[in-house]
């Protein structure tokens, strides 16, 4: 395997290979984690243990803690290999390809790595920045080449240890790693919030789905008043809005009457259904009587162009995967635009809301063309997020889980009132539109940094003017 630099370096500064900073004692030699038998499998996870870091868990830069698995210390005791520690970067190798971070400050003396993802540790900080380093493998540089080695695209995408110690890395002076490492940070930080305050919304808009249409919450609250001779409605309100008989007298008199509208559209009695007990007047129906599901199109290799709609496929929903394009004049429902509802029903199993530029989804995703006069396509995300995890089971397919169209359409789905379903949707709408808008902050961070870090690792900027400037 070769590379060629797309530019030429400034006389200090070096092109060195991973093996090459090894044997200089300047990087530890790469490890990733345990594979065959001793592998951690999916019936050893326990709910508290040590982090059992997967690519899937590497999110803007940082381990996304909340959502890895976690393996016991005893089981951790008996790996060989693939524990990673603060500071050490991350690159993921196998499947989902160039994925980066670094091991943020936590609670754990280490944590264990699967086999898709690597650790890089500096042993030099003299000569080498940790922060430098997982920016240059951010790099549309390195990622091109780490790509194009690991056969990016298939479904087989891997390069082992052997093979990323032939990769290259840009070396400058540590003065300028800092100075690139700082540009870095600074736009990595900004990506990092605001990804945090999305993932925050959508929380919210999940608390409060399962509030209202898993738990019931303001109607239990209403029974359970009126059973103790209580003020049912006040007690909706309570629930509804998290506070307290005293804090509600604080509100405005304009919130305190929407919140008090809120709370009595919600009925006071559960009843009995085919389901479970449900809402009074509340109905369950079936999906393909509220969305029509409508699959993508097979798409060969020599279909594919250099220029035109880009083509969604499996791997570029979770940000791996090279994107290819067509130049086919297709009908409108085989493209999805920005907040369309897409449900990947193989390998990537799950819903998704669009937030790319109008685009063709290819075959194993389907477009969920939801009825908006009834609900909320969100309100069917969050509906279909919950139940995805029971759909598994209903699946086929040895190799990867695959849905059928019918067993789509077959799920029930809990529907309350008319008012309550456009009430629902009109806040729900404002906080997936929050989301959106913080989403196109992110890519246009990640762009910027992405034009000028190719310029920085070139010595084409002039690092400490150029920070200056963005002050």
């Amino acid at each position: 395997m070769s590379f060629e630099s797309s530019f030429d370096l400034l006389p200090n500064w070096q092109l060195k290979t991973v093996q090459e900073l090894v044997n200089e004692k300047i990087l530890e030699k790469p490890l990733d984690g345990n594979h065959g038998g001793i592998h951690p499998k999916a019936s050893d996870y326990v709910e508290e243990g040590i982090p059992f870091v997967m690519a899937s868990d590497l999110e803007a830069g940082l381990i996304n803690f909340s959502s890895c698995k976690h393996i016991s210390p005893q089981q951790a005791g008996t790996l060989r290999k693939g524990f990673a520690k603060e500071g050490d970067v991350l690159l993921s190798h196998k499947a989902t390809i160039g994925r980066t971070a670094i091991v943020q400050p936590n609670d754990n003396e280490y944590i264990v790595l699967t086999p898709q993802v690597t650790y890089y540790r500096v042993k030099d900080e003299t000569k080498l920045n940790n922060i430098y380093l997982k920016s240059y493998f951010d790099s549309y540089f390195f990622q091109t080449i780490l790509n194009q080695w690991a056969g990016s695209g298939s479904t087989r995408a891997y390069l082992g240890i052997t093979e990323q110690l032939k990769l290259p890395v840009i070396v400058p002076p540590i003065e300028s790693q800092i100075e690139i490492a700082s540009f870095a940070h600074n736009f990595n930080s900004k990506i990092h919030l605001n990804t945090q305050i999305n993932q925050t919304l959508e929380s919210i808009a999940q608390a409060i789905f399962k509030s209202w249409f898993i738990d019931f919450d303001p109607v239990r609250a209403k029974i359970a008043a009126k059973q103790e001779g209580k003020d049912a409605e006040l007690a909706a309100m309570c629930m509804i809005s998290g506070k307290s008989e005293e804090e509600l007298k604080q509100m405005s008199k304009d919130d305190f009457a929407e919140l008090q509208a809120t709370a009595a559209l919600f009925p006071d009695e559960l009843v009995e259904s085919e389901l479970g007990e449900v809402p009074k007047g509340w109905e369950y129906k079936k999906l393909k009587n509220l969305c029509r599901v409508i699959n993508g199109r097979a798409y060969k290799n020599t279909e594919f162009k250099e220029e035109g709609i880009p083509i969604v496929r499996i791997q570029n929903l979770t940000g791996g995967g090279k994107t290819v394009f067509s130049d086919l004049d297709l009908p409108q429902d085989k493209l999805i635009e920005k907040e369309d509802f897409i449900y990947a029903w193989s390998a990537t199993f799950g819903p998704y809301i669009w937030r790319g530029p109008k685009s063709i989804y290819h075959y194993h995703i389907w477009k969920m063309d939801v009825d908006e006069t009834i609900i909320s396509r969100y309100f069917l995300y969050l509906t279909m997020f919950r139940k995805t995890e029971s759909m598994k089971s209903a699946g086929t397919g040895s190799i990867f889980t695959h849905l059928t169209k019918v067993i789509m359409e077959s799920q029930d789905v809990l529907i309350a009132d008319n008012a309550i379903n456009m009430l629902f949707k009109d806040r729900i709408d404002k906080i997936f539109k929050l989301i959106s808008l913080k989403s196109d902050e992110i890519k246009n961070l990640k762009n910027i940094r992405d034009t000028l870090l190719p310029k920085l690792l070139s010595g084409k900027v002039e690092i400490p003017d150029f920070i200056n400037e963005g002050e």
